[in-house]
């Protein structure tokens, strides 16, 4: 029940949750006795309930207007806040308005109201509405394939992987304040990442795995770069090439660490720009294209409220799209429930110990070192109880799909050790399933039911000669006489661009995205929806072309039926025919068509 709060109450409580008790930066409080000629607004004998005005005039300003629980939030206490927020903007360009009642809370940009979080929040989730609302991704592409390039190149860090966890270390180390600086000699610089991971093991003991982890396999790094040598020529050159990573590292960073980080994977684009300079021979570990990870968020209908579960993480894509959505969906990083999400909502599994470093790197550069990430062999039982000891709601994978790696036995770990009813979607190759003994499929489908199968474009992967499809399955409940859903992407708008893989250039993923997510909700409205039997199939059918007879294929048979009678061989007669054609024949052309005369072997020269 709701508890009724005077004006006053709901003014102190307002204080504590918005957090303003006085800063160095800001005057900044609460009250009904403090005008705003009092706060440096000359004449103006309004009063506001409450105040965030910093020093800095091109900061971001709040002000707070506060009613009685039994006050509604309606458009006369809108316009009071909208008449304060207005005098705030005659110092300030950047004003919130916050209108609160205890238990209601609307949030104004300026004078423009914005759709946030259902209850009120700290300061600082509201100062970051005026944040950059976007992030350039194709600066973040760019800025990878120079840190690419440097590293392989000059640095001559020959191993992919080392060079994505060389970067990912630098990144962790920035976004826990690193030193780094233009001029510095690669020593003083590398030490400086490890004396900063190694500092935070100290400080942070949950932490402690992941960042020894991240330390042992950046001290493994091998370069053939001579960082230590006595040329001055050369230490210039390595100090130059250092002061160049340091400020591409410093550039990601931000985006990464700003407020306007709004669901987009940033390490994710990262990791999948890396991964295209992988030779053939590397390629055991494929990545998820970010779009892919959002599409099965959309048709697994994760919410804020679900513990997601990547039990083959790789660098953990799934995890951070999971992890950025629901944070949105909560109203924001700032939020109590965006700290909850990260601590206690989010579940990964990578055997790999490279890209399990990768997956921390990732966590841990998103702001959050609490995801709860294990190095563990997900075929087997210690995965197995891990899983089930999590209340897992919702599972999110792309599990490698060669059989030397258990493909097949990791879906059915997952599925046979989270609870009853989760929904669970895995990116597989087509005919995954079907490819499976009798006893396994007939095992699985005794256990599990398959629900839905989306096949994805055929160019999701390129390079490696694989087609994927997403197999939705609803865990616990036995398939029986089901039949399923299937339906067939066959195109996501992404076009190849030269030296930078797959990108919507054309922006059309967004309304191929939520078209499909329709489709597939609705299971109806596309040509190709099936509903197929599990006991014939398990995939989606490509429908055959029907088989068709035409004049000119009948006549090529029986030519060909003839000239075997005669002991021809078609190959031999074709290239002589078109040899006599070309050059030893008389041609007449008109209008309609070209009249080709040859003559017979052995006739006279005046004779056709």
């Amino acid at each position: 029940m709701a508890v009724n709060l005077t004006e006053d109450q709901a003014r102190d409580k307002a204080r504590d949750v918005l957090g303003l008790n006085g800063s160095p930066d800001a005057v900044e409080g609460v009250g009904q006795l403090t005008t705003f000629n009092q706060l440096g607004f000359p004449g103006i004998s309004d009063k506001p309930d409450g105040w965030h005005l910093p020093h800095n005039h091109a900061d971001v300003a709040l002000v707070l207007e506060v009613k009685a629980s039994k006050v509604a939030l309606g458009d006369k206490q809108v316009e009071e806040l909208l008449k304060n927020v207005r005098i705030v903007s005659e110092r300030y360009e950047r004003v919130v308005g916050v209108l609160y009642n205890g238990e209601d809370v609307r949030v104004f940009r300026g004078e423009d109201e914005v759709d946030d979080a259902p209850a009120l929040q700290n300061k600082e989730h509201y100062l970051a509405l005026f944040a950059v609302d976007h992030i350039d991704k194709e600066h973040i592409y760019e800025l990878t394939a120079r840190i690419n390039n440097c590293l392989h190149v000059e640095f001559g860090i020959k191993n992919l992987y080392s060079r994505m966890i060389f970067t990912a270390c630098a990144l962790v180390a920035k976004r826990y304040n690193a030193f780094m600086s233009a001029g510095m000699d690669y020593s003083v610089f590398h030490n400086s990442i490890l004396s900063c991971l190694n500092k935070e093991l100290i400080n942070d003991k949950k932490q402690n795995r992941k960042l020894s982890i991240l330390t042992d396999e950046f001290s493994k790094i091998e370069m053939n770069l001579d960082v230590d040598s006595e040329d001055e020529k050369q230490q210039e050159h390595v100090k130059d090439l250092i002061a160049q990573f340091i400020g591409w590292i410093e550039e990601i960073s931000s985006c990464i660490n700003s407020d306007a980080w709004r669901g987009e994977d940033v390490m994710g684009i990262f990791f999948n720009e890396f991964n295209r300079y992988k030779k053939k021979s590397e390629r055991g570990q494929v990545f998820t294209p970010e779009h892919i990870t959002d599409f099965m968020y959309r048709i697994l209908d994760v919410d804020m409220n679900d513990r997601v579960l990547d039990a083959a993480c790789g660098s953990g894509g799934f995890l951070v799209k999971a992890m950025s959505n629901m944070i949105q969906e909560a109203g924001g990083l700032h939020t109590d429930k965006a700290t909850a999400i990260k601590q206690k909502q989010l579940f990964g599994i990578e055997l790999d110990k490279e890209i399990y470093a990768l997956a921390c790197a990732n966590m841990l550069i998103h702001k959050d070192g609490k995801t709860n990430l294990e190095q563990l062999d997900a075929r087997y039982e210690t995965a197995a109880d891990w899983i089930a000891s999590k209340g897992i709601t919702k599972v999110m994978m792309n599990p490698p799909f060669e059989n030397k790696y258990g493909c097949m036995t990791i879906v059915e770990n997952v599925l046979d050790h989270v609870p009853a009813h989760t929904l669970c979607g895995f990116i597989l190759p087509d005919k995954k399933l079907e490819k499976m003994s009798k006893t396994a499929k007939k095992r699985l489908l005794k256990h599990h039911r398959l629900l839905k199968v989306i096949k994805l474009p055929e160019t999701l992967f390129p390079g490696t000669g694989v087609t994927t499809s997403i197999f939705v399955f609803e865990s616990g409940t036995p398939q029986k006489d089901q039949a399923f859903f299937a339906c067939y992407m066959t195109e996501d708008g992404l076009e190849t661009v030269k030296n930078k893989g797959r990108h919507d250039v054309h922006g059309r993923w967004d309304a191929i995205e939520d078209y499909w997510v329709q489709v597939i909700h609705r299971q109806s409205g596309d040509e190709s929806v099936q509903w197929n039997d599990p006991a014939v199939c398990l995939s989606y059918q490509v429908p055959q072309k029907p088989f068709e007879v035409g004049e000119e294929d009948f006549l090529k048979t029986a030519m060909d039926y003839l000239m075997f009678q005669q002991g021809i061989d078609p190959k031999a007669f074709g290239e002589e025919l078109l040899k006599v054609t070309m050059y030893s024949s008389h041609l007449e052309a008109s209008d309609e068509c070209v009249t080709v005369t040859m003559r017979r072997s052995g006739a006279n020269n005046d004779k056709d």
